[in-house]
């Protein structure tokens, strides 16, 4: 199952019916993403992939910041999570990196969300490839994905 139909899936488990929007140019980094639609590129929230202890960890963050996972990943886990490739996300989200959305993974994942977030009325997440993204609310991306709000950006 492609990405893109393995998320929009995950999203009717969860009686959630995403606003998705193809871009055939791609959104497959943030700026990418944030070109496409015309907004800031802190508007953009970028799934980031970090292996964990016991298992993956996914970081949901404001395009515009950087994870500090030497640091605040490491106070929230408890250890320093490690770098990740291609194989590991696919393996571990069902989804390929530029694709993984905020929630519906396909095994269990250790969610954190950058708090920069909440700040903003909307935002924008993959949807499970990298020419999709979605519209959301930062409170409906908490419930959704089961995030832990955190402070987590260098």
């Amino acid at each position: 199952m492609e990405g893109h139909e393995l998320w929009l899936s995950k999203c009717s488990e969860m009686g959630y019916e995403p606003k998705a929007r193809l871009y055939a140019e791609g959104t497959r980094t943030s700026q990418d993403a944030a070109d496409q639609l015309g907004c800031d590129v802190a508007h953009i929230a970028k799934s980031i992939v970090f292996a964990g202890q016991d298992g993956a960890v996914v970081v949901i963050t404001s395009g515009a910041n950087h994870v500090d996972r030497k640091r605040k990943l490491k106070r929230l886990l408890g250890h320093k999570p490690s770098m990740t490739d291609a194989e590991y996300i696919i393996e571990n989200t069902g989804y390929a990196p530029g694709g993984v959305p905020p929630f519906g993974h396909t095994k269990p994942c250790s969610v954190f969300l950058d708090e920069d977030l909440l700040q903003y009325d909307l935002v924008w997440g993959a949807g499970g490839t990298a020419q999709t993204v979605f519209p959301i609310t930062p409170d409906e991306l908490v419930s959704l994905s089961g995030a832990t709000v955190a402070d987590v950006k260098q």
